[in-house]
């Protein structure tokens, strides 16, 4: 399937000198994936909700501040590559060209909704992700977008103080608030009142209740109720429980989408744009060298992904690079900063091993106890 037979020539785009303030007012009213930026009618990248809610820009400063790099995909290109470009690249929206010419745009809905027959093959539990950053109802929306910031992801899920899941917290919910905010401040209801949003509890904004699966539901109909109801993923709990197992996303099938058979093992990596001096090859080897180490784990997929901060040294930003793979023996996860990349992966991946060898040690430690057992009850 080429991806033109589902991308749209009905696309949202702004231009690169509108401010922010409008785009946001138009993320509030539109409820689009993403805008497409132009200027002079040509392309120049895409920006989405979580840029704009990640960001300390004033709503006066224009959209080309914030413009994010997306590679361009081409008609013909399957549905594997785009889903690949779509995770890398950290948006759901993604232009489409023809020759040299922007034709249309493809979104990570339109490709869901392409595939969604083919994914009742799979199961949450072959594609959720376990590690997971909660909240309580009482941390304050500041703390949050600081959270989303640092680890790069898009919600959170809200827990109580036994631990069980009551609500789920959005990038989308945080610049729908923020764009309510601010129209009530220049009405003069709230003026000079700013500082305190960021004090107000997220109990106030968040989502509840929380439509949740369970690891044996197939993954099919994880993404049917995520299409209904628009949303961007579901909470992973016990069957009957309210406990937090972990989460799944459509993230995280796209990511699956780009799984292959081949031999060797597929590494992903999520905004590549920030690698400088360090090589995907580089990535692949140094973190195939860390499983051959190991033999009885046996590595299905590896994901990368970087996130820029602000602090820079001589010119170099600081990095967080987040290691994760998917074993036969569960999932391995580790994270680690620098400046520059290749620090922070280093520091990653370091951490990674560590956790390896912890895994194998809890591994070997269940299989002496598994063999005492067995010996006693002979006896």
């Amino acid at each position: 399937m080429n991806i033109a037979d589902i991308a749209t020539r009905d696309y949202a785009a702004v231009d690169a000198d509108e401010r922010l303030s409008k785009v946001r007012a138009r993320f509030e009213r539109e409820n689009p994936k993403g805008f497409i930026v132009t200027e002079d009618s040509q392309y120049q990248g895409v920006i989405n909700e979580r840029q704009l809610v990640q960001s300390h820009v004033q709503d006066s400063a224009k959209v080309r501040g914030l413009v994010q790099p997306a590679p361009k995909v081409g008609q013909q290109d399957g549905v594997r590559e785009v889903a690949r470009v779509l995770v890398e690249g950290g948006t759901r929206t993604v232009p489409v060209f023809e020759n040299e010419e922007l034709w249309g745009m493809v979104t990570a809905n339109d490709i869901l909704e392409a595939v969604l027959p083919n994914l009742d093959a799979l199961d949450v539990s072959d594609i959720y992700t376990e590690q997971v950053v909660s909240i309580t109802e009482e941390t304050h929306i500041g703390r949050v977008i600081n959270l989303l910031r640092e680890h790069d992801i898009s919600r959170l899920p809200v827990l109580d103080e036994e631990d069980r899941v009551t609500g789920m917290v959005t990038t989308h919910d945080i610049a729908a608030f923020a764009v309510r905010d601010m129209e009530r401040q220049q009405k003069g209801d709230r003026s000079g009142d700013r500082d305190r949003v960021l004090d107000i509890p997220v109990y106030d904004i968040m989502s509840s209740p929380v439509e949740t699966t369970t690891t044996d539901a197939s993954v099919e109909r994880a993404v049917e109720r995520m299409l209904e109801n628009d949303y961007s993923g579901l909470v992973v709990t016990p069957e009957g429980d309210r406990t937090v197992d972990g989460i799944v996303t459509k993230t995280d099938v796209l990511r699956a989408l780009t799984y292959t058979e081949d031999e060797h093992m597929d590494v992903q990596v999520t905004n590549v744009h920030l690698l400088d001096s360090l090589a995907r090859e580089q990535i692949h080897e140094r973190i195939e060298a860390v499983a051959d180490k190991y033999q009885k784990m046996q590595v299905h997929h590896a994901h990368v992904r970087l996130a820029e901060h602000k602090e820079r040294i001589r010119g170099t930003p600081l990095i967080r690079c987040g290691i994760r793979l998917r074993t036969n023996k569960g999932q391995v996860a580790a994270t680690g900063e620098g400046y520059g990349a290749r620090n922070a992966f280093d520091v990653a991946l370091d951490k990674l091993e560590r956790r390896v060898l912890e895994l194998k040690g809890v591994r070997a430690d269940e299989e002496y106890r598994g063999q005492l057992l067995r010996k006693l009850n002979e006896l």
